[in-house]
Order: structure tokens, then C-alpha cells, then sequence
């Protein structure tokens, strides 16, 4: 992607050279809830705060010319959340997903999702579906939302596709396991970020990074 004037005046302002940036940025979107605790307020505030954040990320992101962000938005041990956090983080997905699609389009954005489905609400399933279908000819970034994902699980089911194809056990390779992975035909990711200052990698991408 070619970069704008602008943009090629700020690397250089900030000593960055183009060449060297990540192709591939994945984030641990993390800290939210304790944000608005500390500041005497619902968890929920803080949930609503993280989509501004989201947007600013991927607005520079595509300013930069990063090939891939990938965004860590619900894990599938955040079920074991409150039921009405649970029911409210769903409710924004749909929003955002709904409220986003145009700045998808404007900004030619191919948007994606990994993880499983089950258990997600037919409402967000239907927004997701209708963000992938419209953007997958758009040539830009590629952003992905890792949604009821887990590293764990994810290796799992590539193990069962693997046996599902019958695959000789001798010609199984790394090669084998990364085309069978949620992730498949995606670059690796090069930068890997945790918000909220922890330390922990919390079942995201543990092959691929």
C-alpha cells in the first residue's frame, strides 16, 4: 500500500522507517471494565470507551499501510462473565458491526472473523456474515475480530479437520497444521500487543505467534 505524504513525514518524524513496519498487528484488547471501575463507574462504560479506541487503531492502522490488524474482542472465557455483561457486550458487537460497515467500505477494508460460532446470537452472526460478504473485494487492510476464539480450541478443531481428511500421519507437517488453523492464508502475526499493561497471552494465537 502506498503511503501518504503525510504519513511518510510522520514515520520520519518518529524515526520509523516504512520498511521495517509489522505487516501483521494482533491485540490483546484488555482492561476495559477495570478502567471505568477506577474511575468510580459500570464496567459497561468502559466497553463503550474501548470501541473509540478500536476505531483510532484501525484509522491509523490503514494510515500506515499495515496489512493486517487482528483484534482479541471476546474470548470463550468471557461467557463465564455476568449474563447481563454478556448480553451487553453482544448488544455493542451488533452496534459496531452495524455502525462500522460504511468506514469499512470508505476505507476498502476486507473484514473478517475467526473463532466459533456456537453460541453466538443469531443477531451478530447475521452483521458479521453481512460485513464479510460486502467487503471481500476490497483490497486494503484486512481487519479481523478474533470473536468466541480460543488458541486452545482452535488447534483442536485443526486437529479434527486434519483426521477428517485422513491424512497420512507421515506427511503431516507445520505447513499441514497452519492451512488447517482458523488463520489459514493469513500472514503471521509480527507485533503482538496487550492493553491494560498485562503480561499474560491468554489463549490468543499460540501457534501463530
Amino acid at each position: 500500500m502506498k503511503l501518504s505524504p503525510d504519513t511518510l513525514k510522520r514515520l520520519a518524524d518518529a524515526g520509523l522507517d516504512p520498511a521495517k513496519l509489522p505487516r501483521h498487528i494482533a491485540i490483546i484488547m484488555d482492561g476495559n471494565g477495570r478502567w471505568a471501575q477506577e474511575r468510580g463507574k459500570e464496567r459497561v462504560h468502559g466497553h463503550l470507551q474501548g470501541v473509540q479506541s478500536v476505531r483510532s487503531t484501525i484509522e491509523e492502522c490503514c494510515r500506515l499501510g499495515i496489512e493486517q490488524l487482528t483484534l482479541y474482542c471476546f474470548s470463550t472465557e468471557n461467557w463465564k462473565r455476568p449474563q447481563a455483561e454478556i448480553e451487553f457486550l453482544m448488544g455493542l458487537l451488533k452496534e459496531y458491526l452495524i455502525r462500522e460497515r460504511e468506514e469499512i467500505m470508505r476505507e476498502n477494508i476486507r473484514f473478517t472473523v475467526i473463532g466459533r460460532r456456537d453460541g453466538l446470537a443469531d443477531y451478530v452472526l447475521a452483521e458479521m456474515d453481512e460485513n464479510i460478504r460486502v467487503s471481500a473485494k476490497n483490497t486494503g487492510m484486512t481487519l479481523c475480530l478474533a470473536i468466541n476464539y480460543s488458541g486452545r480450541i482452535e488447534l483442536v478443531d485443526a486437529v479434527r479437520h486434519i483426521v477428517a481428511e485422513k491424512s497420512p500421519a507421515d506427511t503431516i507437517d507445520e505447513e499441514t497444521i497452519s492451512n488447517a488453523l482458523y488463520t489459514a492464508g493469513m500472514p503471521e502475526p509480527d507485533l503482538l500487543i496487550r492493553t491494560a499493561g498485562e503480561m499474560r497471552i491468554s489463549n490468543f494465537l499460540l501457534w501463530q505467534i
